[in-house]
Formats: C-alpha cells, sequence, structure tokens
C-alpha cells in the first residue's frame, strides 16, 4: 500500500517562540523527530507533501484566532530546519483541514497513495481535522504522538483519543 508523509503547518508563526500563534517550546521539541520521519520517506522515494497554513489579510479566522501565517510573509514559510526538497510540494490552505480547498485529495489519488503519515501542528485543530476529513475520504491515517504538538497539552491528548478512538486512526505513542 502506497503512502505518504504530511508535514501540517510546522511554519514559523506556529513553531518559532516569536511566532503570531506559537504552540511554544513543544513545536520545536518535534522537529527532529519529525526529521527522521522526512529521512525514511526520502530515502524510500515516498511522497512527502508539505501543507502550511496561508491567510489572506482580512480571512475570517482571525475573528477567532489572532492574524498569522500571512501569505507571503515570513510568519507562513516553513521552518529551516525542514524545508523541502526539490520535487516535494507545498499546499496552503487557508482553513484547519489540509484538505478542504485545496488539492491535496487530487495530488494524493495521482500519486497512488491510500494512507497518509500526519507530523506537525496543531495536534488538536490541523491534525485533527486533516484526520477526519482523510478518514472520510477513505485514506488510511497514521499518527505519531511524537511528531504532532499542540499549545494546550491537556487537547493534544484529548485529539490523539478522538483520532484513534472515533476515527479510527493509527496512533503511534
Amino acid at each position: 500500500m502506497k503512502r505518504a508523509l504530511l508535514v501540517i503547518d510546522m511554519v514559523k508563526d506556529f513553531v518559532e517562540e516569536e511566532g503570531a500563534l506559537s504552540v511554544g517550546p513543544v513545536g520545536k521539541k518535534i522537529i527532529p523527530t519529525i526529521k527522521k520521519r522526512l529521512e525514511e520517506y526520502r530515502s524510500n522515494n515516498e511522497p512527502v507533501i508539505f501543507i502550511g497554513d496561508s491567510h489572506l489579510p482580512d480571512d475570517s479566522e482571525f475573528d477567532m484566532f489572532p492574524p498569522h501565517c500571512l501569505s507571503g510573509e515570513a510568519g507562513a514559510e516553513i521552518v529551516e530546519e525542514l524545508q523541502p526538497q526539490k520535487g516535494e510540494r507545498i499546499i496552503p490552505k487557508r482553513r484547519f483541514s489540509a484538505f478542504f480547498g485545496t488539492d491535496l485529495d487530487l495530488t494524493l489519488r495521482e500519486k497512488g497513495v491510500e494512507r497518509i503519515e500526519l507530523t506537525g501542528t496543531c495536534t488538536n485543530i490541523c491534525i485533527l481535522y486533516t484526520a477526519a476529513e482523510a478518514r472520510m475520504l477513505n485514506y488510511e491515517v497514521e499518527v505519531r504522538s511524537d511528531t504532532v504538538a499542540s499549545f494546550d497539552e491537556e487537547a493534544h491528548r484529548f485529539a490523539l483519543k478522538e483520532m484513534e478512538n472515533t476515527l479510527g486512526v493509527k496512533v503511534i505513542s
């Protein structure tokens, strides 16, 4: 079964300490384990896709959250430690799910992908809602708890349980 690695919202505004919506030190803490996952997928010539929050200045999401990840600005850039390699896609998104309003599903289907591994931030927001939509689209989904992070540890743990118990995501501790 063909698989792909999705690196979700490992962008400066979420990961860097001075980021507009930083998850705090846990964002930096998951970088080494994500790097290991990247190395494995790259060495096996398996697809790696980066997903990055990218908002317009008047985005309605800013009614709930402070402005962050403005399209074309530094906060929306992938962190230096996880830079995509030549041929790896970066798909911008404006909502929590990496599927909503993007061509992610088409991209995965064109590559014959049936299983996706989710990494990145925030576990209880973008990871959870991407997992939910992926399951609705019949993808098998895997999440390693040491490759995802949130600014809220309790919500992080809840999201991992919800993905596993309700969505059927394979959560690996």
